[in-house]
Protein backbone atom coordinates (compact mmCIF):
# COMPACT_ATOMS: atom_id res chain seq x y z
CA UNK A 1 0.00 0.00 0.00
CA UNK A 2 2.99 2.22 -0.11
CA UNK A 3 3.22 2.86 3.00
CA UNK A 4 4.58 1.79 6.51
CA UNK A 5 2.43 0.00 9.07
CA UNK A 6 3.36 -0.25 12.65
CA UNK A 7 1.79 -1.90 15.80
CA UNK A 8 1.45 -1.12 20.01
CA UNK A 9 0.23 -3.37 22.01
CA UNK A 10 -0.05 -3.79 25.73
CA UNK A 11 0.67 -7.19 27.66
CA UNK A 12 -1.60 -8.02 30.44
CA UNK A 13 -1.28 -6.49 33.81
CA UNK A 14 1.57 -8.89 36.03
CA UNK A 15 1.12 -9.80 38.93
CA UNK A 16 1.92 -7.31 42.12
CA UNK A 17 5.45 -8.74 42.64
CA UNK A 18 6.00 -8.38 38.72
CA UNK A 19 7.16 -11.23 38.30
CA UNK A 20 6.43 -13.00 34.42
CA UNK A 21 4.39 -15.83 34.87
CA UNK A 22 4.18 -19.12 32.49
CA UNK A 23 1.09 -17.17 31.27
CA UNK A 24 2.67 -14.12 30.76
CA UNK A 25 5.31 -16.63 28.60
CA UNK A 26 2.61 -17.82 26.60
CA UNK A 27 0.41 -14.30 25.98
CA UNK A 28 3.34 -12.83 24.60
CA UNK A 29 3.71 -16.05 22.06
CA UNK A 30 0.30 -15.40 21.17
CA UNK A 31 0.72 -11.84 20.43
CA UNK A 32 4.08 -11.99 18.13
CA UNK A 33 2.22 -15.12 16.72
CA UNK A 34 -1.19 -12.38 15.82
CA UNK A 35 1.44 -9.85 14.83
CA UNK A 36 2.62 -12.43 11.94
CA UNK A 37 -0.89 -13.00 10.92
CA UNK A 38 -1.97 -9.19 10.92
CA UNK A 39 0.90 -8.32 8.94
CA UNK A 40 0.45 -11.65 6.10
CA UNK A 41 -3.27 -9.88 6.36
CA UNK A 42 -1.75 -6.52 5.07
CA UNK A 43 0.56 -7.92 2.50
CA UNK A 44 -2.77 -10.02 1.14
CA UNK A 45 -4.74 -6.98 0.84
CA UNK A 46 -1.99 -5.66 -0.98
CA UNK A 47 -1.67 -8.16 -3.42
CA UNK A 48 -5.40 -8.51 -4.13
CA UNK A 49 -6.94 -4.79 -3.65
CA UNK A 50 -3.31 -3.01 -5.39
CA UNK A 51 -4.02 -0.79 -8.60
CA UNK A 52 -0.27 -0.65 -9.21
CA UNK A 53 -0.16 -4.67 -9.66
CA UNK A 54 -1.09 -5.90 -13.20
CA UNK A 55 -2.42 -8.97 -12.16
CA UNK A 56 -4.67 -7.83 -8.62
CA UNK A 57 -7.72 -8.96 -8.75
CA UNK A 58 -8.97 -4.97 -8.74
CA UNK A 59 -6.31 -4.20 -11.27
CA UNK A 60 -7.86 -7.14 -13.37
CA UNK A 61 -11.63 -6.40 -12.24
CA UNK A 62 -10.28 -2.10 -13.65
CA UNK A 63 -9.64 -4.13 -17.37
CA UNK A 64 -12.71 -6.06 -17.41
CA UNK A 65 -10.96 -9.28 -17.62
CA UNK A 66 -12.83 -10.89 -14.65
CA UNK A 67 -16.46 -10.04 -13.12
CA UNK A 68 -16.65 -9.32 -9.09
CA UNK A 69 -18.05 -13.99 -8.71
CA UNK A 70 -14.41 -14.16 -9.43
CA UNK A 71 -12.55 -12.06 -7.10
CA UNK A 72 -11.94 -13.31 -3.29
CA UNK A 73 -15.37 -12.34 -1.40
CA UNK A 74 -13.58 -9.29 0.66
CA UNK A 75 -13.68 -7.34 -2.80
CA UNK A 76 -17.43 -7.65 -3.06
CA UNK A 77 -17.84 -6.81 1.32
CA UNK A 78 -15.33 -3.72 0.36
CA UNK A 79 -17.26 -2.53 -2.49
CA UNK A 80 -20.08 -3.04 -0.62
CA UNK A 81 -19.06 -0.85 2.17
CA UNK A 82 -17.55 2.07 -0.72
CA UNK A 83 -21.27 2.00 -1.39
CA UNK A 84 -22.29 2.61 1.70
CA UNK A 85 -20.10 5.45 2.18
CA UNK A 86 -20.78 7.21 -1.50
CA UNK A 87 -24.44 6.97 -0.48
CA UNK A 88 -23.59 8.82 3.03
CA UNK A 89 -21.46 11.51 1.10
CA UNK A 90 -23.62 12.69 -1.39
CA UNK A 91 -20.97 11.00 -4.02
CA UNK A 92 -18.34 13.12 -2.95
CA UNK A 93 -16.17 9.58 -2.33
CA UNK A 94 -16.79 7.44 -5.53
CA UNK A 95 -14.65 4.47 -6.35
CA UNK A 96 -16.18 4.11 -9.70
CA UNK A 97 -15.46 7.66 -10.88
CA UNK A 98 -11.71 7.84 -10.66
CA UNK A 99 -9.41 8.01 -13.80
CA UNK A 100 -8.66 4.52 -14.93
CA UNK A 101 -11.71 3.10 -13.66
CA UNK A 102 -12.67 1.56 -9.89
CA UNK A 103 -10.19 2.37 -7.37
CA UNK A 104 -11.44 1.87 -3.69
CA UNK A 105 -8.16 2.73 -2.08
CA UNK A 106 -9.97 6.06 -0.35
CA UNK A 107 -11.24 2.85 1.82
CA UNK A 108 -8.79 -0.19 1.52
CA UNK A 109 -5.91 0.72 3.70
CA UNK A 110 -8.28 1.77 6.82
CA UNK A 111 -10.42 -1.23 6.20
CA UNK A 112 -6.91 -3.24 6.02
CA UNK A 113 -5.52 -1.74 8.94
CA UNK A 114 -8.88 -2.50 10.88
CA UNK A 115 -8.58 -6.12 10.09
CA UNK A 116 -5.11 -6.50 11.32
CA UNK A 117 -5.95 -5.33 14.46
CA UNK A 118 -8.65 -7.79 14.91
CA UNK A 119 -5.77 -10.08 14.60
CA UNK A 120 -4.44 -9.12 17.75
CA UNK A 121 -7.75 -8.54 19.06
CA UNK A 122 -8.65 -12.29 18.89
CA UNK A 123 -5.16 -12.88 20.38
CA UNK A 124 -6.35 -11.80 23.79
CA UNK A 125 -4.50 -9.25 24.01
CA UNK A 126 -6.04 -6.45 25.81
CA UNK A 127 -4.97 -3.32 24.07
CA UNK A 128 -3.47 -2.73 20.90
CA UNK A 129 -3.31 0.19 18.53
CA UNK A 130 -2.24 0.08 14.43
CA UNK A 131 -0.75 3.19 12.86
CA UNK A 132 -1.10 2.58 8.87
CA UNK A 133 0.56 5.83 7.17
CA UNK A 134 -0.89 7.93 9.87
CA UNK A 135 -4.74 6.74 9.96
CA UNK A 136 -5.24 5.04 13.43
CA UNK A 137 -7.52 2.83 15.14
CA UNK A 138 -7.21 1.57 18.92
CA UNK A 139 -8.65 -0.78 21.14
CA UNK A 140 -8.58 -1.14 25.22
CA UNK A 141 -6.54 1.62 27.15
CA UNK A 142 -2.49 1.69 26.71
CA UNK A 143 -2.42 1.38 30.70
CA UNK A 144 -5.03 1.41 33.54
CA UNK A 145 -7.35 4.60 33.62
CA UNK A 146 -5.24 6.13 30.78
CA UNK A 147 -6.41 6.77 27.09
CA UNK A 148 -4.69 6.44 23.85
CA UNK A 149 -3.66 9.81 23.20
CA UNK A 150 -2.94 11.03 19.61
CA UNK A 151 -1.51 14.17 17.87
CA UNK A 152 -2.41 15.36 14.81
CA UNK A 153 0.63 17.40 12.90
CA UNK A 154 -0.27 20.81 11.68
CA UNK A 155 -0.13 20.91 7.58
CA UNK A 156 1.65 23.83 7.59
CA UNK A 157 4.23 22.99 10.74
CA UNK A 158 5.64 19.45 11.21
CA UNK A 159 6.59 20.41 14.70
CA UNK A 160 3.04 21.71 15.54
CA UNK A 161 -0.28 19.84 16.93
CA UNK A 162 -3.28 20.81 15.62
CA UNK A 163 -5.32 17.96 17.50
CA UNK A 164 -4.86 15.93 20.33
CA UNK A 165 -7.10 13.32 20.62
CA UNK A 166 -7.94 10.94 23.28
CA UNK A 167 -9.56 7.12 21.90
CA UNK A 168 -11.01 5.45 25.16
CA UNK A 169 -11.88 1.84 23.76
CA UNK A 170 -12.53 1.28 20.34
CA UNK A 171 -11.51 4.15 17.98
CA UNK A 172 -10.32 5.74 14.46
CA UNK A 173 -8.65 8.48 13.38
CA UNK A 174 -7.99 9.38 9.59
CA UNK A 175 -6.30 12.53 8.05
CA UNK A 176 -6.43 13.09 4.08
CA UNK A 177 -4.08 15.70 2.71
CA UNK A 178 -1.82 17.34 0.12
CA UNK A 179 1.32 18.42 2.49
CA UNK A 180 3.08 14.61 2.13
CA UNK A 181 2.15 13.10 -0.93
CA UNK A 182 0.91 16.38 -3.23
CA UNK A 183 -2.58 16.48 -5.26
CA UNK A 184 -3.29 12.51 -5.20
CA UNK A 185 -7.21 12.87 -4.12
CA UNK A 186 -9.41 12.91 -7.59
CA UNK A 187 -12.30 15.24 -6.93
CA UNK A 188 -15.01 12.09 -8.38
CA UNK A 189 -17.45 15.05 -9.70
CA UNK A 190 -14.61 16.26 -11.67
CA UNK A 191 -11.53 13.95 -12.64
CA UNK A 192 -9.05 16.97 -11.29
CA UNK A 193 -7.39 16.98 -8.28
CA UNK A 194 -9.29 18.23 -5.26
CA UNK A 195 -7.44 21.90 -4.31
CA UNK A 196 -8.62 24.09 -1.47
CA UNK A 197 -7.88 22.66 1.93
CA UNK A 198 -4.47 21.28 3.44
CA UNK A 199 -5.80 18.24 4.85
CA UNK A 200 -9.14 16.76 6.24
CA UNK A 201 -9.58 14.69 9.62
CA UNK A 202 -11.97 12.53 10.56
CA UNK A 203 -12.72 10.43 14.02
CA UNK A 204 -14.71 8.15 14.49
CA UNK A 205 -15.60 4.84 15.34
CA UNK A 206 -14.47 2.81 12.20
CA UNK A 207 -11.40 3.14 10.60
CA UNK A 208 -12.44 1.85 7.09
CA UNK A 209 -15.27 4.57 7.50
CA UNK A 210 -13.16 7.46 8.45
CA UNK A 211 -10.51 6.57 6.11
CA UNK A 212 -12.95 7.02 3.21
CA UNK A 213 -15.18 10.17 5.08
CA UNK A 214 -11.77 12.13 5.57
CA UNK A 215 -10.86 11.41 1.73
CA UNK A 216 -14.19 13.05 0.39
CA UNK A 217 -14.16 15.36 3.37
CA UNK A 218 -10.65 16.95 2.05
CA UNK A 219 -12.31 16.94 -1.76
CA UNK A 220 -15.15 18.06 -0.72
CA UNK A 221 -13.31 21.24 0.30
CA UNK A 222 -14.69 21.06 4.10
CA UNK A 223 -18.18 20.97 2.33
CA UNK A 224 -19.29 17.70 4.37
CA UNK A 225 -18.56 19.14 7.59
CA UNK A 226 -22.47 19.63 8.49
CA UNK A 227 -23.04 16.38 7.20
CA UNK A 228 -20.58 14.44 9.13
CA UNK A 229 -21.82 16.26 12.41
CA UNK A 230 -24.93 14.09 12.00
CA UNK A 231 -23.01 11.33 11.78
CA UNK A 232 -23.12 9.38 15.11
CA UNK A 233 -20.12 8.88 16.97
CA UNK A 234 -17.94 10.71 14.01
CA UNK A 235 -16.21 14.36 14.01
CA UNK A 236 -14.46 16.10 11.43
CA UNK A 237 -11.90 18.92 10.94
CA UNK A 238 -10.29 20.64 8.00
CA UNK A 239 -7.22 22.97 7.23
CA UNK A 240 -7.56 25.52 4.31
CA UNK A 241 -5.05 26.73 2.22
CA UNK A 242 -4.33 29.52 4.21
CA UNK A 243 -3.78 27.63 7.33
CA UNK A 244 -8.05 28.19 8.75
CA UNK A 245 -9.57 24.76 11.02
CA UNK A 246 -12.82 24.66 11.02
CA UNK A 247 -14.53 21.73 12.66
CA UNK A 248 -17.56 20.23 13.02
CA UNK A 249 -20.50 21.14 15.81
CA UNK A 250 -20.28 19.54 19.21
CA UNK A 251 -16.88 18.81 19.69
CA UNK A 252 -16.18 16.41 22.61
CA UNK A 253 -13.72 17.03 25.64
CA UNK A 254 -11.55 14.33 24.01
CA UNK A 255 -10.91 16.03 21.17
CA UNK A 256 -8.95 18.83 22.07
CA UNK A 257 -7.73 21.44 19.48
CA UNK A 258 -4.30 22.27 19.96
CA UNK A 259 -3.02 25.93 20.99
Amino acid sequence: MGTVVSFSLREAERATDGAPSGSDAAARVAAEAALERAAAKLRWVDDVFSTWKPQSPVSRLRRGEIELDAAPPEVAEVLELCRRVKDATDGWFDPWSMPGGLDPTGLVKGWAAEQALDEIKKAGVPAALINAGGDIAAYGRPAPGQPWRIGIRHPLAEDRLLLMVELDGPGAIATSGTYERGEHLIDPHTGAPARGLLSATVVGLDLAFADALATALFVSGGALLERISRLAGYHGFTVSGDGIVRATRGLPVALKLAA
